[in-house]
Parts: C-alpha cells; sequence; structure tokens
C-alpha cells in the first residue's frame, strides 16, 4: 500500500515540530516516512505546495461541534480555535503566514467566520474585513508567541528608562511574554466592540 497524502501532511507537520519552518524540506519529509523523494513529490510538487497542505491541516478541527450559536460568543470561539490550532506545532503561524492555503478546511473555516459575521446583520464587506483583521491579528500575535517560546524576548527596563521613554517605562509591565492570552482576547473585543450596531436588518438584502 502506498503512501497517503494524509500521511505526508502527518510528516511534514512532525517535522516541523522537531526542525521548526527552516528544516521542513521534500527530502526530510521523504526520510522521516522512509520513502523516496519522488513520492513525497507526487503528492505535493513543491515544498510551498506541502506547506500549503499543512496549513490546511492545522485548521481540521475549528469547526467541530458544539459552536455558540449566538453573536459574538460564536465569531470568539472560532477564532480563540484558530489561534489554539496555529499554537499547536512549532513556526506554525510562520508557516500559515507564509502560504495562501486555498484548500477545503481553511475555506471551510473562512466561510464560517464570515457566515457568522453576516447572519449578526452586517455587510458583506464587514464581515470580509473583519474576518481578514482578526486572522491577521491571530497570526502577527502567534508569531510572537511563538518566536518568544524559542528566544524569549522583551522590552527590559534599563532598554526603556522612564527618563528616556516614560511612556513606554509606565506600560511595561503589559507588553512582557506573559500577557498573550490577555492580549489577544483585549484585541478580539476590541474590534468586535468596533463593529457597526447595525448595518442591514437581518433577513434583508445586502
Amino acid at each position: 500500500m502506498g503512501t497517503t497524502r494524509g500521511e505526508i501532511v502527518a510528516a511534514t507537520l512532525a517535522v516541523l515540530d522537531e526542525h521548526g519552518l527552516d528544516g521542513v524540506t521534500m527530502r526530510a519529509v521523504a526520510a522521516r516516512l522512509g520513502v523516496q523523494h519522488n513520492t513525497v513529490r507526487w503528492h505535493a510538487s513543491s515544498k510551498g505546495r506541502l506547506l500549503e497542505l499543512a496549513s490546511d491541516e492545522l485548521l481540521a478541527h475549528c469547526l467541530d461541534e458544539p459552536l455558540p450559536e449566538a453573536f459574538p460568543d460564536r465569531l470568539k470561539e472560532l477564532s480563540r480555535r484558530c489561534r489554539t490550532a496555529l499554537l499547536s506545532h512549532r513556526d506554525a503561524a510562520r508557516m500559515v503566514a507564509g502560504v495562501f492555503a486555498a484548500e477545503p478546511r481553511t475555506l471551510r473555516y473562512a466561510d464560517t467566520v464570515v457566515a457568522t459575521l453576516l447572519a449578526a446583520g452586517h455587510s458583506p464587506r464587514t464581515a470580509a474585513w473583519t474576518h481578514w483583521t482578526i486572522f491577521y491579528l491571530t497570526l502577527g500575535l502567534t508569531q510572537e508567541q511563538q518566536a518568544a517560546q524559542e528566544t524569549a524576548p522583551t522590552l527590559l527596563p534599563d532598554q526603556a528608562p522612564a527618563d528616556s521613554y516614560p511612556a513606554l517605562a509606565e506600560v511595561l509591565p503589559y507588553v512582557g511574554p506573559d500577557s498573550f492570552d490577555q492580549r489577544f482576547e483585549f484585541a478580539l473585543d476590541l474590534i468586535i466592540a468596533g463593529l457597526p450596531r447595525a448595518e442591514v436588518p437581518v433577513g434583508q438584502g445586502r
């Protein structure tokens, strides 16, 4: 029995976890499976295609039931699940940010988020742009968080002394590496609070 696409994708994610994004190559995936390089290439013609398939796999369980029915709880839960999925594998946010995965799971996730916003009475433009705003927030913050896990970057008091940077010194307790969850929830709430209250009555044309 030949190697399946699912096995190729699983091996790609395993290599990602072990070696990071820069270590993901067609040959590394083939070596992990104990197959020839051409076997991987038969399922994915390039490294970029391999990363597209792996990125799509990350979102496999974001739509699992139960999901809240009411807005904005449904939107928040979908966004949290997306972030959790990205955090589940090393360098996953950087991987997803570097590809355009127009694949079934990615498209179903986007469709569900947009449908949630449309059902809440928002215009197509607001629904689309809100989805992308939250997705970009999630990618950016998760990339920062995953980089911090390896290099632990932080702004130290001696880098922002109060006499030179008084405002930064005042907020320094809130920009450390331990506040990612709180920062994500704060930004998500801010985006939702900024949405128009009612653009189009639900059930009427948009």
